[in-house]
């Protein structure tokens, strides 16, 4: 019986390793493969919250999903959701936090919400005075100070991997803008909390929440006299079409910033040769992306005028006097009074 145990277990040992030599050449995967984990397919969800297929978030995750399956050969695979997963930033921050999504687009107000009060900073009004400025910033030291910092305080729940635009933002409203006292008592959907609102608190205005999907029907049935964004934003969801949405005033308050995200955790848990990729496909998305904003702007300024929307520019100087004393407090206040002196001094 021992014999025969020992004949019948060197022979089924025997076949394994035929089985084992079989199943490599099939796969054609080599013998380390395996144990650096090179093999493995993943597959990305990537979200932001704007439905319109035309807006520049879509052409950058696009821009993104297109370079990680080429250079993965398919190996990462993502999937693209343009508002179908959320609409709201929290949403998709809490899915990006329990792994229903991978990549998702945040502002830095957002990101204040989270407890990093610090990034509020890239938001206040007329910290940047041009595109170039703003590139210089978030493609520099100060961005990747804040990336560092993104990650340290969310315990690497959060990592940036790409600074993206979403244009620059201007009033429109009920009537135009000729001057600050002009927006004496208007409602203005904004943020309602925070250095932002305390801005348009300080001009006059009446900061107003509304939900991005609510605002087309409350600036046409009155519920708010105003808002703000930038063109290929609003005149997409024809909010220049509106009761109120009519007179667009180039205030150029805020050169905005969006954090490009994945989950830090679920990011270092990639092979090398993933994370590589998905960085490259990052910066690939945010030159998409910028380009995209650039272009657009022009385009649905056009469009809004032909469409019967009324644009005048403003003297920028007594807004711009009125936000400097905001910065200096609203920097004190989060401890980045050197980060403020930096982006000063890069203009």
């Amino acid at each position: 019986m021992k014999k025969l145990f020992s004949l019948s277990f060197a022979l089924l040992l025997a076949l394994s390793v035929v089985l084992a030599g079989c199943s490599s050449k099939e796969t054609g995967t080599k013998s380390t493969g395996e144990a650096d984990g090179a093999a493995k397919k993943i597959k990305l969800v990537a979200a932001h919250n704007q439905t319109s297929p035309d807006n520049p978030y879509q052409v950058g995750l696009l821009k993104f999903k297109e370079v990680a399956e080429s250079k993965s050969k398919g190996n990462i695979e993502v999937e693209v959701h343009a508002g179908t997963i959320g609409t709201e930033e929290a949403e998709l921050v809490q899915k990006l936090k329990l792994g229903a999504a991978d990549v998702v687009l945040v502002s830095p107000g957002f990101m204040t919400q989270t407890g990093i009060k610090e990034v509020d900073l890239l938001a206040l009004p007329y910290l940047f005075d041009s595109y170039e400025h703003w590139e210089k910033v978030v493609d520099g030291k100060v961005g990747e100070d804040i990336t560092k910092l993104i990650n340290e305080k969310s315990n690497n729940d959060f990592k940036i991997v790409g600074y993206w635009s979403a244009g620059v933002r201007h009033y429109y409203g009920k009537k135009p803008i000729n001057k600050m006292s002009d927006l004496k008592g208007l409602t203005f959907r904004t943020q309602t909390s925070g250095v932002v609102a305390d801005y348009w608190k300080q001009a006059g205005a009446i900061p107003t929440s509304i939900a991005w999907g609510e605002l087309y029907q409350a600036l046409q049935q009155n519920v708010v006299d105003s808002s703000e964004n930038s063109y290929p934003y609003f005149v997409q969801q024809n909010h220049h079409k509106t009761k109120n949405g009519k007179y667009i005033t180039e205030t150029g308050h805020d050169y905005t910033t969006r954090f490009l995200l994945v989950n830090g955790k679920k990011f270092d848990s990639y092979t090398k040769e993933q994370k590589e990729i998905i960085l490259e496909a990052a910066k690939a998305s945010v030159e998409a992306e910028r380009a995209s904003v650039i272009a657009q702007e022009s385009e649905y300024k056009e469009k809004a005028i032909a469409e019967g929307a009324v644009v005048n520019e403003i003297d920028r100087a007594p807004f711009i006097k009125l936000a400097e004393p905001l910065q200096d407090k609203a920097a004190k206040d989060m401890g980045v009074e050197k980060l403020l002196k930096e982006i000063r001094d890069l203009k």
